[in-house]
């Protein structure tokens, strides 16, 4: 069984974005970037599946510039066998990452795909639905536990209600929620490994798949400041306020 893990290349979480002067975007220069936190998780349940005898490779795939290798080297040294970058400096938007996935999928064939439900970046939890439809596959999302039983996958999914259990057939895209496993720390023997694992590079233009945006940013600003509170001394006043200054009542 092959598993394909798409890993996408982000703003560190512990850095504050800055958004340009130019009001373009956020500032990625000279920010330190990492793996997405939830395709760390999803490269972790990868891993514990080989680890169980369940997956017998587990490939590392991102979509970005030639700075992702650093990601995919991430995934390497936490046990996947081998990786993959689709390369371009562009930066696209679910449906063309799907689109690229999608045509990654049809050379290396693989059982599951086993991704994160969303980047920390864009919060657009829309890849993987997108990839399912374009596949035919059957989907299951927001997983906090995976089952692989012979070609079927029996995924427990975290819902509004509480908790949802699906069995899919093989092969299909799961996408990975917080609660799905703790990621282990890579070790310094894995580190010096990983650098030794080979990562194949395909650049995006050669796939054939239009990746032009069909989304136009007009601006990107800062969330406002929120103002100061204020110390009521009775419920009166509070009453008063919230229904004179606030009109909530």
């Amino acid at each position: 069984m092959k598993v394909l893990v798409p890993v996408k290349r982000v703003l560190d979480s512990t850095i504050r974005a800055r958004v340009k002067s130019d009001q373009t975007g956020v500032d990625l220069s000279n920010q330190k970037m990492s793996i997405n936190p939830f395709c760390e998780i999803a490269v972790e349940e990868a891993v514990r599946l080989k680890e169980k005898g369940v997956a017998q490779e587990v490939v590392a795939v991102s979509v970005g510039p030639a700075a992702a290798q650093e990601t995919i080297r991430n995934a390497l040294a936490m046990g996947a066998d081998r990786g993959l970058l689709v390369q371009t400096e562009a930066d696209p938007e679910p449906l063309a990452v799907a689109k690229l996935l999608k045509a990654v999928i049809a050379d290396e064939q693989p059982d599951l795909v086993l991704m994160g439900k969303q980047a920390i970046d864009g919060d657009n939890n829309a890849t993987g639905q997108m990839l399912s439809a374009l596949l035919g596959w059957p989907q299951a999302t927001f997983a906090s536990k995976i089952e692989i039983e012979g070609q079927k996958a029996k995924v427990t999914r975290e819902v509004d209600g509480g908790l949802q259990t699906l069995e899919v057939d093989l092969p299909a895209v799961v996408t990975a929620d917080l609660r799905l496993n703790e990621p282990r720390y890579a070790s310094l023997p894995n580190i010096m490994k990983a650098k030794k694992k080979p990562i194949d590079v395909k650049e995006a233009a050669t796939l054939g798949v239009d990746i032009s945006p069909r989304l136009t940013v007009l601006k990107v600003t800062e969330p406002a400041k929120r103002q100061a509170g204020v110390k009521l001394e009775t419920a009166a006043e509070l009453v008063s306020k919230l229904k004179n200054e606030a009109g909530v009542i």
